[in-house]
């Protein structure tokens, strides 16, 4: 059981924020066991400790898996069909995001390597390819 008086690095509300209006990706990392993750908590899922510390996760990943989407939610109406994607981060972590532009099965595959892009719309979204390559960890320990 966690700490009542543990407090978290931020709300969940900031932590999605941050992929919307912030331009980059935010997670969390343990101190005990080192696992990064991008699913917001308060202690970490490996090894219970708490608390956990922000980190700015890498903006490159892998499709793990994926899904093509032909009826959206009301915000992406007009962007439909598009792919909707699990990505394993670069330096760990693991994102459910959307990418525009991807219609079929056969224009992405497990294993392609895409990046963010921030944009306006809600959610994570990835395009194909790699992008720059970001924060190294030990920079935001």
């Amino acid at each position: 059981m966690v700490d009542p008086s543990v407090a978290a690095p931020h709300s969940i509300e900031e932590f999605v924020k941050g992929y919307e209006e912030g331009g980059r990706l935010r997670g969390l990392r343990c101190a005990n066991c080192g696992l990064v993750t991008a699913t917001w908590g308060l202690a970490c899922s490996r090894c219970g400790r708490y608390p956990l510390e922000e980190a700015e996760l890498s903006t490159n990943g892998t499709v793990v898996a994926f899904t093509i989407q032909t009826v959206p939610g009301d915000e992406f109406l007009n962007d439909a069909p598009y792919a909707y994607v699990v990505v394993d981060l670069e330096r760990g972590g693991r994102v459910t995001g959307w990418m525009p532009g991807v219609r079929s099965d056969e224009e992405l595959r497990v294993g392609d390597p895409v990046h963010f892009v921030p944009s306006y719309k809600p959610g994570v979204q990835f395009a194909k390819g790699s992008g720059s390559p970001g924060p190294r960890p030990e920079e935001h320990r």
